[in-house]
């Protein structure tokens, strides 16, 4: 191991301690893309897909603390949203790490780029105006809370995620939490997931320390400065930079899987967007005729 190699590393978990703390999410939605592609393209031996999920996992449990101490002071988690959906994905990520030692590295990055995708298309659903209501008056349905975390758990402990980069579509469009409650309390979610994920890789000795915690260092500096920012964008900002951080992610792990499926997925999301831009600038030309009154 190199100290070049360290370096690299430390600015890595900088980047995606950063973006963890900016968006609610571990970080590894960013990690795992960077720790598979830099070394290799600055002259350095190339990490495995089992090691990159390995170590993402002890940065991920770093870096969701970290942006979660940051988020607790501006009063953006959710109690109980985190009770329900971190039992759920706690049990999940137990056993998807337990297995994982099991599990080839390409199909690792299928499932990863698989949960990508779905993420992607999650975050362009149209959505509702958002409401900035106060914790204690957001509602939950704590069953579906759990099950949708337990699945998210299971997929992110097999694939080294806390998962925070579906768990937050979910959350906005599934669970209907408001965008600030959801970064913030997705980062206590994560952190519990990413906790059960390092002990069922560690457990099965799949963990290298010393690259670890080179990782963990720049992600709790990244994460500090990540969170403050977020306080001071707004929501339609951080859903933008969230949406565009997982497409452009899931678009280059279905390259490295199949330059054809890529390709696709590519040019069908540049139609998507294309009419998505196209329609909102027909509604904003043609008002809902439901918002005009009439006189009598």
């Amino acid at each position: 191991m190199t100290t070049l190699l360290l370096f690299v590393l430390f600015a890595l978990g900088l980047i995606g301690g950063f973006f963890s703390g900016l968006l609610g999410i571990g970080g590894g939605i960013i990690m795992v893309p960077l720790l598979l592609y830099v070394p290799s393209l600055i002259g350095l031996e190339a990490i495995p897909m089992k090691t990159a999920a390995a170590i993402t996992i002890v940065q991920s449990m770093a870096g969701s603390f970290s942006g979660l101490m940051v988020h607790k002071k501006n009063d953006f988690v959710h109690t109980k949203l985190i009770i329900y959906m971190g039992s759920g994905v706690v049990l999940g990520s137990l056993v998807g790490s337990f297995f994982s030692k099991q599990i080839q590295g390409e199909v690792m990055l299928g499932i990863f780029a698989g949960m990508a995708l779905i993420a992607t298309v999650l975050m362009y659903i149209p959505r509702k105006k958002d409401d900035d209501l106060p914790v204690e008056n957001v509602e939950l349905n704590k069953f579906l809370a759990f099950f949708v975390a337990l699945l998210v758990g299971i997929l992110g402990g097999i694939v080294g995620q806390g998962g925070a980069f579906i768990l937050i579509p979910l959350m906005l469009y599934v669970l209907k939490i408001p965008t600030r409650i959801a970064l913030g309390s997705s980062v206590a979610i994560t952190f519990l997931s990413a906790l059960a994920g390092f002990i069922g890789k560690w457990g099965t000795g799949q963990i290298p320390f010393v690259m670890a915690i080179v990782l963990v260092v720049g992600a709790l500096i990244g994460a500090q400065l990540g969170g403050r920012l977020s306080n001071r964008l707004q929501t339609a900002s951080l859903r933008t930079i969230l949406s565009a951080v997982i497409t452009i992610t899931a678009l280059k792990m279905w390259f490295e899987l199949n330059p054809i499926v890529g390709y696709l997925l590519t040019i069908g999301s540049v139609l998507f967007l294309l009419v998505f831009f196209l329609n909102g600038k027909r509604k904003q030309k043609n008002p809902d005729s439901s918002n005009i009154t009439l006189k009598t």
